[in-house]
Order: C-alpha cells, then structure tokens, then sequence
C-alpha cells in the first residue's frame, strides 16, 4: 500500500455512523427507549433521525428509513478530523484523485456546515461508492433553523453577527 503522508488527512477516531431502518419510529423507541441515546433531531419530511451518543457530542448515529436517505446512501461514515484538516481536505483529496463534494453530492471547494449541530464536513466516495465523511465539531452554539450551507456562507454570517 502507497503512502502519502504529505497529503492525506489525519484522522482522530470514528464521528458518526448511519442505518437504513424499516420503520422510523420503531427504531427512534428502540435507540432512545431501549439502549438511552438521546435524540439530537428527528426530520419527519426526510424521515431521518440522529442520536448523540454518550454526553460529549463526539459520536452520532443517523437512522434513515429505507429509500430516503441523502446521496443514495448504502453504507456511510464520518471520520472526525481538526479544523485545519477539513478546511484543507478538498485540495488533499483531489491530489490523491478524489473529489471533495458537498452534503448534496456537488463537487466543491469548501467544507458545509450542517449548522443544527454545528459541523463542518467534506464528503467523498470510495471505490465502492459508499459515503465517506470528513467532520469536525464546531464551537458555536446550534442554529435553531436547521440547514446547511457553505463554509464561506457559514463564517460570513458569523462575522456579521460578531463582528
């Protein structure tokens, strides 16, 4: 196997992992009810939910019922990575012939915030097409309006509202 030391992203541990589930709720009464996760977000129009695990926001599952999750998901992991590593990764993976993409699938240059938790977040395929994810915590407090936008977008308005 071929190193390249100079231009992968280090990665620290494992962030989220996600499931397809046949029923939405059921598995919502599961995860919370059964096993104590806390629900983080449930979004009835995509029929997803999110469960932080343990207290420290550091680990995430996503449920989202069979055929509506985002990408065309099958299997998808996020790797938690230091800021300074995702804001460089698109430029990293495209010189190991990856392209960078954003939460929609769209080529990109710059990382999304997914601004409910707040993360920022590079996404990519591997060879079997699975989604791989690039995240990283932000410290700032969530946004009310769920969404998800550009990094520039993202630290523009903080700006504005600091600044």
């Amino acid at each position: 196997m071929t190193s390249h030391p100079n231009q992968t992203v280090p990665i620290k541990g494992l962030f989220e992992t996600h499931l397809t589930v046949s029923n939405l709720q059921r598995s919502i009464d599961f995860y919370r009810d059964k096993l104590g996760l806390q629900l983080a977000l449930k979004v009835s129009d995509r029929n997803a939910a999110f469960f932080w695990i343990g207290d420290s926001r550091s680990s995430m599952l996503g449920l989202w019922s069979i055929g509506s999750s985002p990408l065309g998901l099958t299997l998808h992991i996020a790797f938690d990575v230091n800021l300074s590593d995702l804001l460089d990764a698109p430029k990293r993976l495209k010189a190991l012939g990856i392209s960078p993409l954003t939460f929609f699938g769209e080529e990109t240059e710059e990382p999304s915030v997914i601004t409910w938790m707040p993360a920022a977040a590079i996404c990519f395929r591997d060879p079997d097409g699975h989604l791989i994810e690039f995240l990283t915590m932000l410290d700032a407090e969530p946004d009310v309006n769920p969404g998800i936008v550009t990094w520039s977008k993202w630290i523009g308005g903080r700006k504005t509202q600091t600044g």
